[in-house]
């Protein structure tokens, strides 16, 4: 596992040429944020309507215009962050997600977020940077995302882990998301599906990081899931996903997708089959 991917905090100041993008919401923002960051809540609110090639060139075409509007180039690192790893469901790790299947070859992730910055007393801006346009054209990686058609296949194929990594209540079939029991209209989980819950991924500190590669791959192991398996990520719309996708690739897992539409989307088409 030679790509970086966690930048601690001394990393983001020893960075000469970067671009910082805060995913909060734009209240949180304001009320202080890493100076020179971007703030693209959207990273973390967009819903993927459906996977169809059409609507995930829009979704691309869309993130594209984003970052490019943020700055950011294909040539520097581009560093996400919230709170805190687990603050807005791995908000940061869906952006790190997005950049990489997007093309970028240097997206990474701020471990301990902004908690870890105010904590160590590190300067703290108020207004927003100027606007600068970067030169980013978006070339999707079609081997880091699972649709529909994929996730169907998977559901009899013995060569495919399916791996749901929502909260509990998801899992058990009380809740439909994490926004409301009744966000969805239906609840369950997409059938043969493995589970093992987003948080168990993290260590119990108070500022949550992720447990060590060793450990990660003790936890795939209690679920008969080994680090060459060819494994589908799934959650509500994708931001615990990505953040168990960041989780398995530090451990150096190699086969990983992102079914990036999730129970958002298959939940609102009865002709999927859950369980």
């Amino acid at each position: 596992m030679n790509k970086k991917i966690l930048y601690t905090c001394q990393d983001l100041l020893n960075l000469t040429d970067t671009t910082i993008i805060d995913i909060r919401s734009p209240e949180s923002y304001q009320q202080g944020h890493i100076p020179g960051a971007v703030n693209i809540p959207e990273v973390f609110n967009y819903l993927l309507a459906d996977s169809r090639q059409l609507t995930l060139a829009e979704m691309a075409a869309t993130f594209a215009n984003f970052f490019a509007n943020a700055g950011v180039c294909i040539d520097r690192p581009t560093i996400f962050y919230e709170d805190h790893l687990t603050s807005q469901y791995g908000g940061a790790c869906r952006g790190y997600w997005l950049l990489s299947y997007l093309g970028h070859p240097l997206a990474g992730v701020l471990a301990g977020g902004f908690d870890n910055w105010q904590e160590a007393g590190l300067p703290i801006a108020k207004t927003a940077p100027p606007q600068t346009t970067g030169k980013f054209v978006a070339t999707p990686d079609p081997t880091m995302i699972a649709v529909t058609e994929d996730v169907l296949a998977a559901i009899n194929s013995p060569s495919v882990v399916l791996l749901d990594n929502r909260d509990e209540p998801e899992w058990r079939g009380y809740s439909s998301s994490p926004y409301g029991i009744d966000f969805a209209p239906r609840k369950g989980k997409i059938p043969g599906a493995r589970w093992i819950e987003w948080y168990r991924f993290m260590d119990n500190a108070n500022c949550p990081a992720f447990k060590s590669p060793a450990a990660i791959r003790a936890l795939g192991a209690e679920h008969h899931i080994a680090p060459n398996d060819d494994i589908i990520i799934y959650c509500f719309k994708g931001a615990r996903a990505a953040h168990t996708y960041v989780a398995l690739q530090l451990a150096g897992f190699q086969h990983l997708r992102v079914y990036f539409g999730s129970w958002n989307e298959w939940s609102r088409d009865p002709a999927l089959p859950i369980s």
